[in-house]
């Protein structure tokens, strides 16, 4: 028998579970609980961050049974008679509850007709039916369609938020995972729920009891991060060589490079707070590894005209860059230069 997928297995079952979107429960919660549910909810956000897992709530909360509640994936069912089809079952009472709930996961994905249909549903729906739309693309939502729901926008959770997410259901599992290991299965994981917990089960796999960082990036090919200090460290110090030679080894291990200028930016800000913030140390490095700490201690004692925000920019538009790089160690490789020649 297959082992339940660890997002599914922690999958929040009530509002109060919910992580990280307290601005979209507190409303949720007044609405139920005075009985006055909107006819029409549009959920906007990134993958992963739980926008169906709450649809889901809301119909529990509203008492609707598995009889009542129908999820339409919008990006297969997308055309016009689809939504006619939807628009003639609405009609009829619920089998067994108070309301009929539709879910609409990935509604943008309709075409022009179809949300000319849906529309005009939404104006004037039965009392009996409430419409739950989902969508990772705001943009793509008729406005006309979007002005007829209560939109709640989902926030990407932190990392740090992710981070003892990680911890809390590893230990679940009666495992013990490093605290800079844990972050850096949020930070592959990416703002994701989903994500994060697909990757904490392929490190579980392994069966290990205790999991520090370096089992992590072995196992997903993040780059340890020695050679993201290194990298760094030449940039401080201005040496070309160190900084390429980090990159060199990072490329040779097959590493994710936008994940690889992820971590170097993060370090790099942690450095800078330091630098311009020392009274908040404390507060700084209160998730910081004692490898990252000795890093940032030996780092600030370098004297040096590259630690500045300017510094900082010149990363930002190396993680910023849409097009990927013909060769995938070119950006990091070019932000390296430009930061060692001072280029404005």
């Amino acid at each position: 028998m297959n082992q339940l997928a660890l997002y599914r297995k922690y999958r929040p079952e009530t509002l109060e579970d919910v992580i990280g979107q307290e601005h979209v429960i507190k409303v949720l919660k007044q609405s139920l609980k005075s009985n006055t549910p909107a006819h029409a909810y549009l959920l906007t956000g990134s993958r992963g961050i739980g926008k169906t897992t709450i649809a889901r709530i809301i119909a529990r909360e509203l008492g609707t049974s598995i009889n009542d509640l129908y999820e339409i994936d919008a990006a297969s069912n997308n055309g016009v008679e689809e939504i006619r089809i939807l628009r003639e079952t609405i009609e009829t009472l619920p089998f067994d509850s108070k309301y009929k709930v539709y879910i609409l996961d990935e509604v943008h994905m309709l075409s022009k007709s179809a949300f000319n249909a849906l529309l005009k549903t939404l104006e004037e729906p039965p009392a009996h039916v409430i419409f739950i739309l989902a969508t990772t693309d705001m943009e793509k939502v008729p406005e006309t369609i979007v002005s007829r729901c209560q939109t709640f926008v989902f926030k990407k959770p932190s990392d740090a938020s992710l981070a003892t997410l990680v911890q809390q259901i590893a230990k679940k599992e009666g495992r013990t995972i490093d605290e800079d290991a844990s972050l850096l299965v949020a930070l592959l994981g990416d703002g994701s729920f989903r994500d994060t917990l697909s990757i904490l089960q392929q490190v579980l796999a392994l069966g290990e009891k205790t999991i520090p960082a370096d089992m992590v990036s072995t196992i997903t090919g993040a780059p340890r991060i020695g050679l993201v200090h290194e990298y760094i460290s030449g940039l401080i110090e201005r040496d070309v060589s160190r900084a390429f030679t980090a990159v060199s080894q990072a490329a040779s291990q097959q590493v994710d490079m936008r994940l690889f200028a992820r971590l170097v930016l993060i370090h790099f800000r942690i450095l800078l707070l330091l630098r311009y913030a020392p009274e908040q140390k404390n507060t700084i490095l209160m998730h910081a590894s004692e490898q990252d700490t000795v890093f940032y201690k030996t780092a600030l004692t370098v004297k040096t005209t590259v630690l500045t925000s300017k510094t900082l920019e010149i990363l930002l538009d190396l993680l910023d860059a849409r097009v990927p790089a013909v060769v995938a160690t070119l950006p990091l490789e070019i932000a390296m230069i430009r930061v060692v020649e001072g280029e404005k």
